[in-house]
């Protein structure tokens, strides 16, 4: 990883070792790293936390909501987080997400995740 970045970060994503792979990834970029199991525990650490600048979560998970549900429920109640999903599946519609938020296929490369970090901390879209 070459540029130290200091955005504070929550994962969220089911599985706890590609949690825990996906954080000590963004850990590498400078990041702080908050994580989460679920969409559940997600919000409420959103709600307890004002400081969180991105929002990295998986598709699939258990719980009230799957990760396209809590990254447009984040995009309309905290506009100015941005929004990294990671997905496994093929043929996902950008249509079907957020204005703005980055699609990342699994497995993703470190340069991938680092670079929509960069731009998230600009504010600009990766495309």
């Amino acid at each position: 990883m070459s540029k130290q970045l200091s955005l504070v970060v929550l994962v969220v994503e089911d599985e706890p070792l590609i949690r825990l792979d996906a954080a000590d990834m963004i850990e590498d970029t400078g990041c702080n790293v908050l994580q989460a199991g679920n969409a559940d525990v997600a919000l409420t650490t959103l709600k307890r936390r004002s400081d969180v600048q991105v929002l990295f979560t998986d598709i699939d998970m258990p719980g009230s909501m799957d990760g396209v549900e809590l990254a447009h429920y984040v995009a309309d109640k905290w506009p100015g987080i941005s929004i990294i999903i990671a997905s496994g599946k093929l043929g996902l519609d950008k249509m079907d997400l957020p204005t703005g938020a980055v699609l990342l296929a699994k497995p993703y490369p470190s340069s991938q995740v680092e670079l929509a970090l960069q731009n998230a901390a600009r504010n600009r879209p990766f495309y």
